[in-house]
């Protein structure tokens, strides 16, 4: 399956392993946005919305998702998460909301997927606290930011 690490030469999906991987400081930020009506952004940034604190339940789910990675995405090693933080940035200009995520860890494999899953679930709550007032939210722009540490060395987007 050429340069795919989580398939064996057979094509057959299994975790890699990383035992003999070199422990190394790796950290992942990662980011997502959430598009709404002028007036759900407005009850948001007042701290009016029916549920309550939508950017406060939003940064604990993210958190908490963050540490529940491998038991959402198959192949994803349990991690020894050292940090965790979820951002918003408010953009009044477009009613968006940007999540941003960064994970840590000392460990033998990468934070990425934690740090994605961090931002779209802290967006994805977000929506759910403010869907019985704008269900057209737009959840959009997923995406990796930039990572350290490990073999493959540092990548950050473009």
């Amino acid at each position: 399956m050429g340069d795919f690490t989580h398939f064996d030469d057979k094509g057959d999906a299994h975790m890699v392993d990383v035992g003999e991987k070199d422990i190394t400081e790796r950290i992942a930020k990662a980011v997502a946005s959430i598009t709404m009506q002028p007036e759900t952004l407005k009850l948001i940034q007042d701290g009016t919305a029916k549920k309550g604190d939508v950017l406060g339940v939003a940064r604990l789910a993210g958190i908490m998702a963050a540490k529940k990675t491998a038991d959402l995405i198959p192949l994803c090693h349990p991690l020894a998460l050292t940090h965790v933080g979820v951002e918003f940035t408010v953009h009044n200009s477009d009613n968006t909301i940007e999540a941003l995520a960064t994970c840590k860890l000392k460990g033998r494999t990468g934070v990425e997927m934690e740090a994605l899953t961090a931002a779209s679930i802290s967006v994805l709550t977000i929506y759910d606290m403010c869907k019985a007032v704008d269900r057209g939210m737009i959840i959009s722009n997923t995406r990796l930011l930039e990572k350290s540490g490990g073999k493959s060395g540092s990548y950050k987007a473009s």
